[in-house]
């Protein structure tokens, strides 16, 4: 039964992530977090922080580790097939339909209009994520820790990894002496 439902959680969530990983992450929050209950939302953010400092698609890390965590390797692998096969099935038949209708307005009507609805999606995961945040950190050091995240990514041209890095490093070296 678990891998049925790993299988199902991360193939419904990558079938319907339009727009590649990121797109997705709402998604299998809602599944892994809400709709199953593998993780708690707070375990979720840690996994997707540690998954975002490491290389390669976020999307399949995601599934990766939840699988792992329901069913060893087995459950890895299921989950990661789930992730894979939506986009690379989808991949082919899209790019030969898309290709063929490309002047349509129609098709440039559905692939502009959907944007709005990732980026909802993506800024109600961010609100979950500054919730966690402030929950556990406390609001002061969350918009501290954000505002020079994003200097960093903005002014600086810090690449985003090192940013994670740095913040890992910040929360196991201050962030300590700050809470009881």
């Amino acid at each position: 039964m678990i891998f049925w439902q790993l299988f199902l959680a991360f193939f419904t969530a990558n079938i319907l992530g339009y727009g590649g990983g990121p797109a997705s992450i709402p998604l299998m929050q809602k599944e892994v977090v809400d709709h199953y209950g593998w993780m708690t939302n707070a375990q979720f953010v840690d996994m997707l922080a540690v998954a975002n400092a490491l290389p390669g698609p976020i999307a399949t890390k995601i599934a990766a580790f939840a699988g792992y965590q329901q069913a060893g390797w087995l459950g890895l692998t299921v989950a990661t097939i789930a992730t894979v096969a939506p986009s690379a099935i989808a991949l082919v038949i899209l790019l030969k339909v898309l290709n063929h209708f490309k002047q349509s307005s129609t098709v440039k009507g559905m692939t502009l209009l959907v944007q709005p609805v990732i980026a909802v999606m993506m800024i109600t995961l961010t609100w979950e994520f500054c919730r966690v945040s402030f929950d556990s950190i406390g609001y002061w050091q969350s918009l501290f820790i954000a505002a020079l995240a994003l200097l960093a990514m903005t002014k600086w041209k810090v690449h985003p990894a090192l940013v994670i890095v740095l913040a890992f490093i910040y929360g196991g070296l201050v962030l300590p002496h700050f809470t009881t």
